[in-house]
């Protein structure tokens, strides 16, 4: 039915405000010290919560549907991240008939052109359906957040390495959103990858 497909309360934003929140004496926030520590983080088991949320976004969105959000930026961002350090190491076959050369949004720009990114659209498109469902499940407990039960080398096989990797997963994929920002960038202001950019580094 349609109401299958109707987002969820628990994930569109709450009414509440720190203040209008009922618990004991505020805390000092561990990651800003002159910050009150959110809310809604302060009872989570979440990996990686370091109680960094000084905009508030915990206390008006559902705390696991900003987790699986983070988690599958995260991802992208260490394939992007690994994927735009590797083209400046070596090409793969057939790569250079393609974009000619081009590197990071320059692939981008060939690609438009060449009607390639249509297809990258439609098919990424059916697998945010899935994503979708998945995120649902989330949000009504059935789920953890970013868990997809995808695990080929059987990291979570007990629960001290499925905690290790986990915070691993979370630390990395935030250092990636990072870096790859700062790649982007790097390449706009100089039309050079990051292991290029690098390699051709003069101090000032």
């Amino acid at each position: 039915t349609a109401a299958a497909f109707a987002p969820s309360g628990s994930m569109l934003p709450r009414t509440t405000t720190r203040a209008a929140i009922s618990r004991g004496p505020m805390m000092q926030d561990k990651a800003i010290p002159f910050l009150e520590t959110p809310p809604m983080l302060e009872n989570t088991d979440l990996a990686g919560n370091v109680f960094f949320d000084p905009v508030g976004f915990s206390n008006y969105f559902d705390i696991k549907w900003l987790r699986e959000a983070e988690l599958k930026h995260g991802r992208i961002a260490m394939l992007a991240a690994a994927g735009s350090m590797a083209q400046d190491i070596f090409t793969f076959p057939g790569v250079e008939k393609v974009v000619s050369g081009a590197k990071m949004t320059g692939v981008h720009d060939v690609l438009v052109k060449q009607g390639a990114m249509g297809q990258l659209l439609l098919w990424l498109s059916f697998l945010e359906v899935f994503g979708t469902i998945a995120l649902f499940e989330t949000l009504e407990g059935k789920r953890a957040p970013g868990d997809f039960k995808f695990d080929p080398l059987n990291f979570s096989k007990n629960d001290v390495t499925a905690k290790k990797y986990a915070l691993a997963e979370v630390k990395n994929g935030r250092l990636a959103m990072m870096g790859i920002g700062g790649m982007v960038h790097g390449y706009f202001l100089t039309g050079k990858g990051p292991i290029e950019l690098l390699s051709n580094f003069k101090a000032l």
